[in-house]
Order: C-alpha cells, then structure tokens, then sequence
C-alpha cells in the first residue's frame, strides 16, 4: 500500500491521499474579486486527483494585498465572485478545497512578478502598509505605519470575518498565513518586529497577536473545519525568527487545537541566505512533528513521486504539500499513482485517457464503453 495514497483525515475532513495543492498566488484578480482565470486554473487542478485543494491566498482587506492582482475575501462583492469560481469546481469535482488567508504587511502594494516585483510607491499608484514596526522590508521602500491598537482590532475581525465568508462559500479546510514575510510572520520574527508594547520583544510577546488571530479565527468557524497554519521555520537570516522559536510556537498551537502546521521557510529578509534543493525545507517539518506530534505538510522543491512517498513513510511529514511541480505537471497525482501502483480519481470523462497497461488506474471502470 502506498503511504501517499492513504487516506488523511483532519478533525472533520478526510482526505482521500495524502497529496495537497499548495495555495499558489495567481495575481489575476480585479479589484480583490476572482476572474475567469481563477476558475480555469483552479479547475484544471480540481481535476488533478490531489487529496485536497487550497486556493490562493486570501487577503482580507484591500492593503493586505502584496499586488493590485491578489484575491480577496473581504466583502459581498469578493465573496460572490469566489462563489461562482467554487460552483463550477463543485458541478464537476468533488475534491475537499482548503483556504488560506493572508494580510502581506509590509510586503503589500508591490508590481506583480512578471513586471518586477518591486514595491509600489503610493504617489504611483499603490497604497501605505502596515506591519508592527515601521520598518520597511528592504533598502529604499516606504516605510509602513506600525499598527496600533485599533489597526490590531481592524486585522483580528478581518480574519474573522474572512474565515466565516469562506464558510458560507463551503470551504472545507481553512490556513491561517504566517509565513513568508507576510503580516503574522512580521509579528514572530525579530527582524520585523521591533516593537516595546506587549506585541513585541520576548518570544511569548511576539507570539501574541498571531495566536490571538489563530484563537478567534478557531472560535468564528464550525468544530468540525480544520484550522491549520503555514510558517516559516526559519528566517535564513542571522538573529531572526529560528526553528528552536517555530517548535515552541507550534507547541502553544497545538495546544490551542491546530490541525496542522505547514512548515515552510523564509521571506521576512531580503539578506536571507537559504541552501535550496530538493527537499530542503523537510528538516524543519520532520523536527516540528517530531518534538510536538502536530500533523505536518512539507513543502518545497518536492518534485517526484518516489521522494514523495519517502517523505511519508519515514516519518517526516503526514502529507506533502506540492506547488510548482503542479503547475508545470496539473496531472501529477495521477503519474504519481501510476508509479507506485495505486490508484487515483479522475472525471468519468477522462476514464478512456489510461494507458494500456494501467486500466486500474481510475479504480473501477468497467461501466466505461470500449
């Protein structure tokens, strides 16, 4: 039997394999609302036969945004447009769809990539951010505001109010985004955050706000939904937020009823200095389910279905998390299945589409006419 195509279950949800689309920003959007794009791209991985589906991260109001082209989940009008993305997945897949939802901070009001990246002035068009220190992220950028006690107040109900909108829309799983450099992780890591008050300095003080949205978001949805949150386990970066903080931060989740912890790294630096390779982020996830027992998502540069199956069985996570390798392979789980001798689901429609020698691929399709 095949570890990756075991089934997985999180509180109320159960997958059918271990195999996740990672959330993958598209910066497609229109004014915060998805657009035809979303509903090609995510349909397309609908079909791809993964365990579970996130979306791209949500942002939960217009400047958390890190482009003018994310997508947002903060009123009626961004709801709605989602909603019309959702029912089309649905009228043709039944694959449980996570989300993740996101405020950038500091890396908000920035080009999209293709078009450089960089940070967008508000005189050009972009808008002022906000993180917990008016530090700017790199050389050269505009510094943010440092959130005060009513900015704090705005950001703690706009994930809770974005949590119970992905309710309505159906959502099955829900990623709280505290990785990356983005707005949580500003909070944890000292590089960011470089506050005196309550929020800032001792580990526990920069802890507190993102435990403080892990807590409300937790308590806004159902029991049976899963909370999960993605971190980076390291700032690669000299003094910053380390892997000895992430195992203690995943403690006090654990503790505070997280289903799971995605175990990314980096983003809060531009000086950061990170060994990339294949699997090189599966240390921080196997230490991480390891000294806590939480279950683990790993992530980055895993590209083959073998290194996947590896990953699962020697303990080191409880399911991979798998993003570009998707994009350039929409069909993965199925190739994956097909190497180690399991089985995947697929649309009646594609049934005929197996190669000769792997007529069980799709489990049973004898109702299928020759």
């Amino acid at each position: 039997m095949s570890k990756l195509f075991s089934p997985y279950s999180l509180r109320g949800l159960t997958l059918p394999n271990r195999i996740v689309v990672s959330p993958m920003c598209q910066y497609s959007a229109e004014q915060g609302e998805a657009t035809d794009w979303h509903e090609v791209h995510l349909g397309q991985l609908a079909l791809s036969g993964a365990g579970l589906l996130f979306t791209e991260a949500v942002a939960i109001e217009p400047i958390g945004r890190i482009t003018a082209g994310d997508l947002g989940l903060w009123d009626d009008r961004t709801e709605a447009a989602l909603a019309g993305v959702l029912a089309t997945l649905r009228r043709y897949s039944d694959i449980p769809i996570g989300m993740q939802i996101s405020h950038a901070g500091r890396k908000a009001s920035t080009q999209v990539p293709w078009a450089g990246g960089k940070q967008i002035s508000v005189a050009d068009g972009g808008w002022q951010t906000v993180a917990p220190s008016a530090a700017s992220h790199a050389e050269g950028e505009h510094a943010p505001l440092a959130l005060d006690d009513a900015g704090l107040e705005r950001i703690r109900q706009g994930f809770v109010e974005t949590a119970k909108r992905a309710v309505r829309l159906g959502i099955q799983a829900i990623e709280l985004h505290a990785a990356h450099g983005y707005l949580l992780h500003q909070f944890l890591s000292p590089i960011a955050n470089q506050r005196t008050d309550a929020y800032g300095g001792s580990l526990e003080n920069r802890m507190r706000f993102p435990l403080e949205i892990f807590d409300a978001v937790r308590a806004a949805v159902p029991r049976d939904i899963p909370v999960g949150v993605r971190v980076s386990a390291s700032d690669w970066v000299e003094g910053g937020w380390n892997i000895d903080e992430t195992v203690e931060f995943v403690k006090v989740l654990k503790a505070r009823e997280c289903d799971w912890l995605d175990a990314s790294s980096g983003g809060v630096s531009p000086h950061q200095k990170i060994a990339v390779g294949p699997g090189y982020q599966l240390p921080f996830a196997a230490r991480i389910r390891h000294e806590t027992q939480i279950p683990t998502m790993a992530v980055g540069m895993i590209t083959e279905a073998v290194q996947a199956e590896t990953i699962l069985a020697t303990g080191q996570a409880d399911m991979v998390a798998i993003a570009r390798a998707m994009l350039y392979d929409p069909r993965w789980p199925w190739h994956a299945a097909a190497t180690l001798g399991a089985q995947v689901s697929a649309p009646p429609q594609y049934w005929r589409s197996q190669p000769h020698g792997l007529k069980d691929l799709f489990g049973d399709t004898s109702r299928l006419q020759r």
